[in-house]
């Protein structure tokens, strides 16, 4: 887990909003039982006792895993999705590993990500990535994707489907793109940062 770099994926941040305090999953279950909107927001967690929480091994720091991203298409059915595992065997995330694929022009497409919380509640958790073409940046995008609690057994992992997507088209679209995604916190804290690369093809 590392602290965001002076660069162009820093998250927006808004006036007079400041980061609650923390507080460990212990606490968390202890606080006012009377009070029903603090009860529906912990039930909305999915709080869980030890007995069900998804086994960490030992040495794992890692407060957000993300275990995949995917590619869906979901208005071409008979297209199968383009899948990136970012989770080896042994539950290592997969650091230094290309990932490039091809998005036909004005194709429909939907980002979905698989990924895990551990330890600790994750809250104000965020998706950035920033895309580049021949070196200028054509899109950055910031999407919340909300807090949670440590995943359990039962749920061993969370998954969020971003909107639909057209790729562009025409000759000035089609090409080679760069990008970098980063999985941010309220915080501040990077749980983790890759680079990525497409081709938008006729």
């Amino acid at each position: 887990m590392s602290h965001l770099q002076d660069d162009d994926l820093i998250p927006e941040t808004v006036e007079g909003y400041t980061v609650g305090e923390k507080k460990t999953i212990a606490e968390y279950t202890k606080l006012d039982a009377e009070d029903e909107s603090l009860a529906k927001w912990k039930a909305s967690l999915g709080l869980a006792d030890d007995s069900n929480a998804y086994p960490v091994k030992a040495g794992d720091n890692r407060k957000v895993v993300v275990v995949e991203i995917a590619l869906e298409f979901p208005d071409q059915p008979n297209l199968q999705p383009i899948i990136v595992n970012l989770e080896d065997a042994q539950g290592n995330t997969i650091v230094g590993k290309e990932i490039k694929f091809n998005i036909k022009e004005k194709s429909v497409y939907q980002l979905v990500i698989k990924f895990r919380v551990q330890h600790e509640i994750i809250t104000g958790l965020k998706y950035l990535h920033s895309i580049k073409k021949s070196g200028i940046r054509v899109e950055k995008v910031e999407e919340p994707l909300g807090s949670y609690a440590p995943n359990t057994k039962d749920k061993p992992y969370y998954e969020r489907k971003f909107a639909e997507v057209e790729a562009p088209s025409g000759f000035l679209a089609r090409g080679n793109y760069s990008a970098i995604t980063k999985f941010v916190d309220d915080d501040k804290n990077v749980h983790l940062s890759f680079p990525w690369s497409f081709t938008i093809a006729k």
